[in-house]
C-alpha cells in the first residue's frame, strides 16, 4: 500500500478511523509496529489511540521505562501496552518484559515504537510507517 499524507487535523481523524477499523486477533494480542524516525508521528498516533480507547492519562512515549500498561474499560481491548523499543538491542531485553505472556493474551491491543530493534518477534503485527514531511505533515504506510 502507498503512503497517504495527512496534516496534523487529518492525522488525528486517519488515527480515529484506523482505530475504529482494527479487528482484535482471535487467538493472540493485536500487536502494532511503529517504525519511523523521530518526530513522524509515532507517539502521537498512541496518543490519539490511547484517548479513544479511554484512557485519561497523559501518554508520553515509555523511552526510560520502557513499557506503560492502560487498563481499558468497555473496549474492544482491556490493556493497552506502550512499548518504547529505542534502547533495547535484543529480542531477550523484551523478553524479560513478559513478552510471551502479554503476546498471548487476546485481548491486549500493544503498541511497540522502535519495532527494529527487536527485530523477529512481529511476524503477526501490523505494521504502520511514518514519515515526517514538514512541520503540518505526515505520511502514513499501513502493510
Amino acid at each position: 500500500m502507498s503512503a497517504q499524507q495527512y496534516t496534523l487535523e487529518e492525522f488525528t481523524t486517519e488515527a480515529e478511523f484506523f482505530l475504529a477499523n482494527l479487528k482484535p486477533n482471535l487467538t493472540t494480542a493485536t500487536v502494532l509496529a511503529l517504525h519511523g524516525d523521530l518526530g513522524a508521528g509515532k507517539t502521537t498516533f498512541t496518543q490519539i489511540l490511547a484517548k479513544q480507547l479511554g484512557v485519561s492519562e497523559n501518554i508520553v512515549s515509555p523511552t526510560f521505562i520502557i513499557q506503560k500498561r492502560y487498563p481499558l474499560k468497555d473496549q474492544i481491548f482491556k490493556q493497552l501496552i506502550h512499548i518504547d523499543a529505542y534502547r533495547l538491542e535484543s529480542l531477550e531485553q523484551l523478553k524479560v518484559l513478559d513478552w510471551d505472556e502479554l503476546v498471548a493474551d487476546k485481548d491486549n491491543l500493544i503498541v511497540v515504537e522502535w519495532p527494529k530493534n527487536v527485530d523477529g518477534l512481529f511476524d503477526g503485527a501490523l505494521h504502520l510507517y511514518f514519515s515526517y514531511i514538514n512541520e503540518d505533515t505526515r505520511s502514513i504506510k499501513y502493510e
